[in-house]
């Protein structure tokens, strides 16, 4: 993993490559993460670092020139351009929710979880799930389930016929649906299982393999060090913890710091995930963990521009501002277009009742808004609810919404 490089020189009239070369080897720092090139040999790793220099982002000021590299990491084969992913969410991270975040920057996406089950008795409606789009790349599909056998078929049927680039196993989901087909977090009560489960769908399939755990089951069982190094040893790319157990759900804190002890036990990419809602708070995850990429999941709801906040604040420290109030509608509409060519008009709205409540969180008047929205069925019917809106934002005119 090559992490930032700041060159701080003279500022000269022409781009000098020897002398640059020679910069790069007296000056650059370089954090040893999965490094395969030969240390000893300075200049040449400040050749190879030139060789990408096209990658760069090169600018003067004053009497200093600057050179930023994005930081990168690789999961198995796979290249995941810059550190910000996209989590798994039932429900929503369908092909059009991930092209929509692929666009606004993210590293690598995850689909919403498919069952192991529904693969194996050839559910027609849960092999769509496994669709991709050839915008996503890289994307990653999650499947879930409880037995190594039924996880394993599922898991070959995947790598055989879906374009997916890696497979990641849900053994942290709380919901009591999961929890009932004793997948997802309830995993974590057995450990010998989790090995067994992941070992067999890696020696399986030709795709890297990663897996998203908790903390543990509760907070009187809080084992993920220990499920971690077992995933390693099973043979996972890499491991995605979110800093709360089971018995917490999606309340109260997630504890960063069993991350930060996870990252210090393995030696494959560790992802952390929870409570990161803000570019500072991705940013100051990764400096208090020492994670390799941070997750990102509800804060993006309704907000994609939070993903391009955060690529830019964590790979350069730059801090954008937030969307206006025409971007977040029009977006909102953007959005059910892209569901209606995915599931039609009649799934879309249906989806649509959750979305857009979430584009317009925070605006004036939203909260007298979202009644309106939760019971729409048809695209002109969202429209016209925006467009008034959107007249009210800018107007205050209240006298728009007295026909509906």
């Amino acid at each position: 993993m090559i992490t930032s490089i700041i060159i701080i020189t003279k500022k000269y009239d022409s781009f000098d490559e020897n002398r640059i070369c020679l910069l790069l080897t007296m000056y650059f720092e370089w954090e040893r993460e999965n490094i395969t090139l030969p240390m000893e040999n300075l200049f040449f790793i400040a050749s190879y670092v030139l060789y990408y220099i096209k990658y760069l982002s090169l600018y003067f000021q004053e009497s200093m020139l600057y050179c930023v590299m994005v930081k990168k990491m690789r999961i198995g084969n796979v290249e995941i351009k810059n550190r910000i992913i996209m989590a798994p969410m039932a429900g929503i991270t369908n092909v059009a929710f991930r092209k929509i975040i692929k666009e606004f920057g993210a590293g690598l996406v995850v689909s919403e979880m498919v069952s192991d089950k529904a693969l194996c008795y050839g559910n027609q409606k849960t092999i769509e799930m496994l669709t991709v789009d050839e915008d996503e790349h890289p994307v990653s599909i999650q499947i879930f389930g409880g037995e190594v056998d039924s996880m394993v078929k599922a898991a070959k049927f995947v790598d055989e016929h879906s374009n997916c680039d890696i497979i990641d196993i849900n053994m942290g989901c709380p919901v009591q649906k999961v929890l009932k087909a004793h997948a997802g977090s309830y995993l974590l009560q057995y450990p010998d299982l989790v090995y067994d489960i992941v070992k067999n769908v890696v020696e399986a399939v030709s795709k890297p393999v990663t897996v998203k755990i908790r903390i543990g089951y509760d907070f009187d069982s809080i084992n993920c060090v220990e499920i971690a190094k077992l995933i390693e040893k099973a043979g996972a790319s890499a491991i995605a913890v979110h800093g709360r157990t089971r018995s917490q759900m999606y309340e109260g804190h997630a504890n960063w710091d069993y991350i930060r002890q996870v990252k210090e036990a393995v030696s494959i990419p560790v992802i952390g995930n929870g409570d990161v809602k803000t570019a500072q708070d991705a940013k100051r995850m990764l400096e208090e963990t020492g994670c390799d990429a941070v997750m990102v999941g509800r804060a993006a709801l309704g907000n994609p521009w939070v993903i391009q906040q955060m690529v830019a604040y964590v790979e350069n420290g730059v801090l954008l501002e937030e969307p206006t109030m025409d971007e977040k509608l029009n977006q909102c509409l953007s959005h059910a277009k892209r569901l209606m060519s995915v599931e039609g008009e009649k799934n879309a709205m249906r989806q649509m009742r959750g979305h857009a409540p979430w584009y317009i969180k925070g605006l004036k008047s939203a909260s007298a808004i979202k009644n309106h929205l939760s019971k729409v069925n048809t695209y002109n019917e969202l429209e016209e609810i925006i467009e008034k809106y959107r007249i009210y934002l800018h107007t205050g005119d209240k006298a728009v919404f007295e026909e509906r």
